[in-house]
This record gives structure tokens, sequence and C-alpha cells, in this order.
């Protein structure tokens, strides 16, 4: 494995994760206090739409040319990447509120709690609840293995590395029974920005003719150079007043 092979299943394995502990949140809340088998039955379903979007997906993108290709898995790179980062030096900011998975789970009981009981077993709140977190939490995963694994067909790389993520939450989540609050959840995301927007850029450029001194090997700078730009965002919006997002 390469060093952009290496950076490509960091980048999957973290965003993956971060999206499973948040998905893990709304399953486990719903689960715990209406029907574990209705939720489940959720979950699955949400697999399943996800699998599907993504053979679609891996599909379609594989058929283009190699370098509409790049400009496609660079733009959409950069839009995740924008999103994610964004919204971390926000929060390192002090800008935006730091995500709490206690609070949200605190949340999604109340909700639960609230909401019409069913007459029979199954339950038509806890499957829709459990299988829109997922599928929203999962999509953008989804997205994100396609778009990595379009480029030098690496979509099995990216698989497996979205695969490890959702096992170790899953393994996680059964072991402690409760949201994984104690994840550095925020720090990761932080993470996940700073290496989408660096490959988007890469693959951007390459996809529009440039070519990269060193390749591959460019990649380091360039996650060096967007680490140091949003630290440097974080510091001036820090000094700013302003009011919490």
């Amino acid at each position: 494995m390469n060093g952009a092979e290496l950076g490509l299943a960091v980048s999957v394995f973290l965003a993956s994760a971060v999206e499973c502990v948040e998905a893990l949140t709304i399953v486990l809340a719903v689960g715990s206090t209406r029907s574990w088998r209705s939720a489940l039955a959720g979950v699955g379903a949400a697999l399943v739409a996800l699998a599907v979007v993504i053979a679609a997906l891996g599909a379609g993108l594989s058929a283009l040319p190699v370098d509409a290709l790049r400009l496609i898995i660079g733009a959409l790179l950069l839009l995740f990447g924008a999103q994610w980062l964004r919204k971390a030096v926000l929060r390192q900011a002090g800008r935006k509120a730091l995500r709490d998975e206690d609070a949200a789970f605190r949340e999604e009981l109340d909700a639960a709690h609230t909401a019409e009981r069913p007459a029979g077993e199954w339950d038509p709140y806890a499957f829709s609840i459990a299988a829109k977190g997922v599928l929203l939490e999962g999509l953008e995963v989804a997205l994100i293995v396609v778009t990595f694994g379009a480029d030098h067909h690496r979509t099995g790389l990216a698989a497996a590395a979205a695969g490890v993520a959702v096992l170790t939450v899953l393994l996680a989540g059964v072991a402690v029974r409760r949201p994984l609050a104690r994840v550095p959840e925020n720090l990761m995301k932080y993470a996940v920005g700073v290496l989408l927007s660096a490959f988007g850029i890469f693959w951007f450029a390459e996809g529009a003719g440039v070519s990269w001194p060193g390749g591959e090997a460019i990649l380091l700078a360039l996650i060096a150079a967007v680490l140091a730009c949003s630290l440097l965002a974080v510091q001036l919006l820090r000094r700013t007043p302003g009011d919490l997002a």
C-alpha cells in the first residue's frame, strides 16, 4: 500500500467512523425505548439502499473518461471536504457548538418516549427513525467511498476501510451499550475535512491537466497546506467577535 492509498483508507475510515457513531446514537435511542426488532429492520433497509447507491454510482463513474472522472472526483471531494472543514473550523474557533453524543442521545430518547405507541409488536416509528438515521449518515460516506474508489479502481480498498469502521463502531457500541461519547468525534471531523480537501485539490487539478511535481507524493504538502490554512482561520475567528452558530 502506497502513501496515497494509505491516505485514502484513513480518510474513508475516519469519515465512516464519525457517521457510524452518530447513526449508532439514533439506533440505540429508538431500539432501547421502542423496539429493537423494528429498529434493526430499519438499519437493514438503509444498508441495502446504501449498497444500491454505491453499486449504481460506482458503475456510472467508472464509465467516464479519466480526465472527466478526476474533475468530478476532485469537485465532489472538495465539496465534502469544505463542508466538513468549515464546521470543524467553526467548532474549534468557538463559533459552533461541539457535537455531544450524550446530549444527542437524550434528545432522541425524549422524542422516542413522546411518539405515539403502536398497538402491535411492529413499531413504524422505530423502523423509520433508524432507517432515516442510518441512511442520512451513511449517504455521504457512500458517496465518499464511490468517489475515492473510482480513481485507479480503488473501490475495494475504500469499501474495506468503511467496513472496518462500521465493524469497529458496532463492536464498541455493543460492548458499552450506550453512545460513544468519548470518541474524539470533533477532532476526527477536522481530520476528515483536511484530508478530503487535499485529495479534492489533487484530483481536480489532475483532471484539469496539471502535472504535480512528485506525483502523489505532493499530497503530503497539500495536506499540510490545507491544515495550516484552516488553523490560521481558527485563530482569526477566535480574535473576531461573533455569536455561537
